[in-house]
């Protein structure tokens, strides 16, 4: 993921270790009320808050890291540069990824109290409450206070004081995230994964349509299907989306909603997208793509490892799409033809027909990584989380070995000529060998990044470009949703797991009519689910960032 945002140690001696197992592993590190959260009322640390807390210890510790993305396969320590962070900071990472269903994986672990060291979860997730308030993950403030002070020279202080909760603390760092300062400095540069994919060959075939209409719409899938039945003997996926989950397809969601260029705000109020004309308009489009044999049924079923498959084949003719999430596939088809890529061309639009409004970072950004309070070592995780975020960490991230992996080539430091190539050529292959630019992203400062990133090549570019100037900040309506065990979070959660169950069936509709009853059953669902105070709560939310913002911003 290109530019996807500016995203706490001297020890304390274990005064008491429970077992000789627990002192072995644990390096050590106490401080800690029994419940193992951090002692707030501990001696704060006496390390120079002016040097890297880790370069006190180098030796080695293995690290179990959560990370509640069943697609992400990046084994530490297979290239070069996760052993050359291993080599010099003596950490070593076991990732652990569930193999299906991540909300249920993460549940279960939620329920039992038992988590990894690390754990990255999407910021939005409403299992992000549920640690916080379950007390399963440590403060970072307090970490960085008892173990690392260096970590306030390196944390971004707006976003700290962004993501500080009701109680004073600080329980999670993103990545991916911009302030509105840094939308000021880098926003020309600022792209967005959303886009509307289409085949370059198929497209061009068949004349090159206006998508943006529904009727257009509708014609560029019919002539497609017509001309390009099938693609190496595999019948043609005329649309393909994202995958359908528990809570509906965000693909026909908020992606739809930002290419519709739908507000988030009417008249100083959390405006409702979903009833938004334009936006059923475009769900009814769908429902008669389905009635017209135009989707597929794999796309109801499959998960991202299918749809990459089925990208690196060629199968899809148009997708609603995150191109960072196929960008790899799609240099795939590029070696094998330039004109069998995928390209970012204008899609479904408003009546009328406004340029959309992608998500840009925000400043909550897109992941969260948080530290458990069952971590092994205290002082060590935050030791190396603040090198993570550090300007050397993120190098080190993005660039590797010097001599190895890159070089200072014209007064510049920049990924050697083989790598870039290989990176171009076959991401995956890259990121096994080489594992540089963003395989480790958990952490990324994706506009620190930029000083890093070799030029844009194609077939990357011309997706990428496509966003910029239709990039936009939502800033102002991250975490504005309910979540957790709050009578507002089990009303939105009972809603979005009705939407989950209604979207489907919508698009399988027989008729217009037979989608309009369904449609107005889910509103009545969601009205006497208690809807309204969601929305209650979502204008509460946006006042308080509102003034957040302008505190930020004095």
């Amino acid at each position: 993921m290109r530019r996807a945002r500016k995203y706490l140690m001297a020890a304390f001696s274990l005064l008491l270790c429970f077992t000789i197992v627990a002192c072995s592993s644990n390096n050590g590190k106490s401080n800690s009320n029994s419940n193992g959260s951090v002692n707030e009322n501990a001696e704060a640390s006496t390390a120079d808050p002016n040097e890297p807390g880790w370069r006190s210890k180098t030796d080695p510790i293995t690290f179990d890291w959560y990370i509640n993305f069943s697609w992400f396969g990046a084994k530490w320590g297979e290239d070069l540069t996760s052993q050359y962070i291993t080599k010099k900071t003596g950490v070593s990472v076991n990732f652990i990824v569930p193999p299906g269903n991540e909300n249920e994986k993460l549940n279960t672990m939620i329920a039992s109290g038992d988590l990894p060291d690390f754990i990255t979860i999407d910021v939005s997730n409403d299992a992000v409450k549920k640690m916080i308030e379950g007390e399963l993950v440590l403060p970072l403030n307090q970490l960085a206070d008892q173990y690392d002070p260096y970590f306030y020279k390196v944390a971004d202080p707006a976003k700290l004081a962004w993501l500080k909760q009701d109680d004073g603390h600080v329980y999670g760092y993103p990545n991916a995230s911009s302030s509105s300062e840094d939308f000021k400095k880098y926003g020309q540069n600022f792209t967005s994964a959303q886009t509307f994919l289409v085949k370059k060959d198929m497209y061009e075939a068949i004349g090159s349509p206006d998508m943006r209409t529904p009727e257009g719409f509708l014609n560029a899938l019919k002539a497609a299907k017509e001309k390009f039945p099938e693609v190496n003997g595999q019948p043609l996926i005329p649309l393909g989306l994202q995958e359908f989950t528990d809570v509906g397809n965000n693909a026909l969601g908020d992606h739809l909603m930002n290419f519709l260029a739908l507000p988030r705000e009417k008249d100083g109020k959390v405006y409702d997208r979903t009833t938004d004309p334009d936006y059923v308009a475009w769900l009814k489009t769908f429902r008669e793509a389905n009635e017209l044999g135009l989707l597929s049924k794999d796309i109801f079923i499959d998960k991202r490892p299918q749809m990459e498959e089925k990208i690196a084949q060629g199968r899809y003719f148009a997708m609603i799409y995150q191109r960072t999430d196929m960008s790899a596939q799609n240099a795939t088809l590029y070696q094998q033809d330039p004109n069998s890529v995928y390209i970012a061309v204008d899609g479904p639009a408003n009546t009328n027909l406004d340029q959309p409004t992608l998500s840009g970072p925000g400043i909550g950004g897109w992941t969260l990584t948080m530290i458990s309070k069952k971590v092994k070592d205290k002082e060590r995780a935050m030791q190396f989380l603040s090198y993570m975020v550090s300007e050397e960490g993120q190098k080190d991230a993005s660039l590797g070995e010097k001599g190895v992996t890159y070089d200072s080539i014209d007064g510049k430091d920049q990924l050697k000529p083989e790598v870039v190539e290989l990176m171009n050529k076959d991401g995956a292959a890259s990121g096994k060998k080489y594992g540089v630019s963003y395989q480790y992203w958990m952490l990324m400062d994706t506009n620190m990044r930029m000083q890093w990133d070799p030029p844009a090549a194609e077939p990357g570019k011309q997706v990428e470009d496509w966003t910029k100037g239709k990039t936009v900040s939502f800033s102002l309506y991250d975490g504005i949703n309910p979540t957790g065990t709050s009578e507002e979070g089990i009303i939105a959660n009972k809603v979005n797991q009705q939407w989950g169950k209604v979207l489907p069936k919508l698009m399988f509709a027989k008729l217009d009519n037979e989608f309009d009853k369904i449609f107005a059953d889910y509103l009545e669902f969601r009205k006497d689910a208690g809807y309204e105070k969601v929305e209650a709560y979502q204008n509460a939310q946006i006042e308080k960032n509102k003034k957040k913002m302008e505190e930020l911003n004095q």
